[in-house]
């Protein structure tokens, strides 16, 4: 079932509570997990769960919606509600918030809220916790053909977009501009969902959209579909320098990814992976999710679904926990 997603005023509510809970000591947050924010220590488990995913022309919201099915199908006693959001951050911070229990998001951002960095600094995510890698997110990085751009170096000046707010893609972005010499004030940023970002491209508002998203994925196909497109290149060591500083890993978008893509393109990627609330699903809830999130995976009808496997499952998993649940099923299957 889908439910109306929440506004970005409910994101900013949310940042500006991880920042005041985080100002708290952990002793006083080490209690019960109540309702009125985040906490690591027991919680008050629920069953009926809201599932956050990202934007209706993205990956993520089919992928979460698919996904509710097969756990409410398989899972005795289950409701999983599936909405649309700005995604990884959004997602992320709802969980903390106890607003939302399960979520999609780069591996990077999860490894951001735990340690409290970049968009969760000074708020460290307590609650959180890892289910699952499933598919590698790629960095599109996506110029209209006529405008002769063949370089991200060609990007400094322009209009582009580096993500929805919410989104992991932001950090993305700024890595990606500044190894190729644009920062701050060197172009016009515009912060936009992945399918709002296509249409302004289309029309000629912007430049260029840098968005993270699985490979392939079905807008850029239809926006490939009535315009020449073109997929900028990473140059390759600038590529490995930024792997090697972060936790994205050097990508390549093959020939046949799409039909406009005839050559290799170098890019970034992370991981989609999929969490949990410690504080509100419980170890028994956590477990059957995670073996039906394998078990079911042949049932996805995405592309992305056909990249889900026990190989995967641990890609980009750094420093955020394992939900108790998987930890269980991960060991039962032998991979810890």
């Amino acid at each position: 079932m889908r439910i109306r997603r929440r506004s970005f005023a409910a994101l900013g509510a949310t940042i500006l509570g991880m920042g005041v809970l985080a100002a708290c000591s952990d002793d006083s947050r080490s209690g019960g997990g109540g309702g009125e924010g985040g906490g690591g220590g027991e919680g008050d488990f629920v069953t009926d769960l809201t599932f956050g995913t990202g934007g209706t022309a993205g990956v993520y919201y089919p992928l979460g919606g698919e996904y509710s099915t097969i756990y409410q199908d398989n899972i005795e006693g289950l409701t999983v509600n599936y909405t649309d959001s700005g995604a990884s951050v959004e997602n992320i911070g709802m969980i903390f918030q106890q607003e939302w229990q399960l979520g999609i998001a780069q591996s990077d951002t999860a490894n951001a809220a735990v340690t409290g960095s970049d968009d969760f600094e000074g708020a460290k995510v307590d609650n959180l916790g890892w289910i699952a890698a499933l598919y590698p997110e790629a960095a599109h990085m996506v110029t209209l053909t006529d405008s002769g751009f063949t370089s991200v170096e060609d990007l400094k000046g322009k209009r582009i977009a580096v993500g929805d707010v919410g989104s992991g893609t932001r950090a993305v972005s700024d890595a990606i501009l500044a190894a190729s010499g644009i920062n701050e004030g060197d172009y016009e940023p515009f912060e936009q969902d992945f399918s709002s970002s296509l249409d302004l491209l289309r029309d000629g508002n912007i430049d260029a959209s840098i968005f993270v998203v699985g490979t392939p994925t079905g807008s850029l196909g239809d926006l490939a579909a009535t315009n020449d497109v073109t997929l900028l290149s990473l140059d390759e060591d600038k590529a490995q320098q930024i792997a090697d500083e972060s936790l994205y890993e050097v990508y390549t978008i093959e020939p046949g990814a799409y039909d406009f893509v005839t050559a290799p393109v170098t890019t970034l990627s992370v991981a989609a992976a999929l969490v949990g609330s410690i504080s509100q699903i419980s170890p028994e809830i956590g477990y059957e999710i995670t073996k039906a999130t394998f078990e079911y995976a042949d049932q996805i009808t995405l592309p992305q679904g056909d990249l889900i496997s026990h190989d995967y499952a641990l890609f980009g998993q750094g420093d955020v926990p394992f939900h108790p649940g998987a930890e269980k099923y991960y060991q039962e299957q032998g991979l810890l």
